[in-house]
């Protein structure tokens, strides 16, 4: 008989984990590149702005004014917001995963993501998130933004749930860190196998148990 899972709630970030990531430096330089845009000021005044905007302090259209619109461009604002939404992309396996994973041992889900409130808006409704996660502490709701750890213990304040009891997904090593440091058990995710690997180790297994490289699943 397989032994219970003491873990009763995943925390996991959304940008590298079940979807690319939103507006990333990748996508800044497609963005410049599409529209013509000098890039290094471009990437110059989004450092500036995006983390007030990841705070949900500043509107997308304000954000875009301060970044893009300070001037008159042969496009209009619609196309850019257009562009920006379609960088985005789901990770189907971590998904699936993320949604069986829930099914199995009964968890709480919540999101513990840096992202501006349209955008986030935007990927929870277009990747259909909210069907598997219950919470999503996003910075731009809670006007909090990792590094920052209030933004972690709100997510144990609004999950019910001893850090004992969470495992955290993030992709990012300082999060995890930081995450650990509160007594979360976290995972450094970079890429299906592995993280699948790692949430087995503690107790975290789907029915179709773990994914190898052979693509083969293992019986749980």
């Amino acid at each position: 008989m397989m032994k219970e899972s003491s873990i009763t709630c995943l925390f996991l970030d959304i940008g590298g984990v079940v979807l690319t990531d939103g507006w990333d430096h990748h996508a800044r330089k497609r963005a410049a590149t599409t529209f013509e845009l000098e890039f290094a000021e471009m990437d110059d005044r989004h450092h500036l702005n995006f983390s007030t905007y990841e705070e949900g302090k500043l509107t997308l259209e304000e954000y875009l004014s301060r970044v893009v619109f300070y001037q008159t461009r042969p496009f209009t604002r619609a196309q850019f917001r257009r562009f920006m939404f379609a960088q985005s992309k789901p990770y189907p396996e971590m998904i699936e995963l993320i949604a069986r994973l829930k099914v199995r041992h009964g968890l709480k889900i919540a999101v513990v993501s840096n992202e501006a409130r349209e955008l986030n808006e935007y990927r929870i409704r277009k990747f259909k998130l909210s069907g598997f996660v219950d919470f999503f502490i996003s910075s731009c709701f809670v006007h909090v933004r990792k590094p920052d750890t209030d933004i972690f213990r709100l997510a144990l304040d609004i999950a019910q749930a001893p850090a004992g009891q969470v495992v955290y997904i993030e992709n990012t090593a300082m999060f995890v860190q930081i995450a650990e440091g509160l007594g979360i058990r976290s995972i450094l995710h970079t890429d299906y196998v592995s993280t699948c690997a790692k949430l087995a180790s503690f107790g975290l297994r789907t029915d179709e148990g773990v994914i190898h490289e052979t693509g083969l699943a293992q019986p749980s």
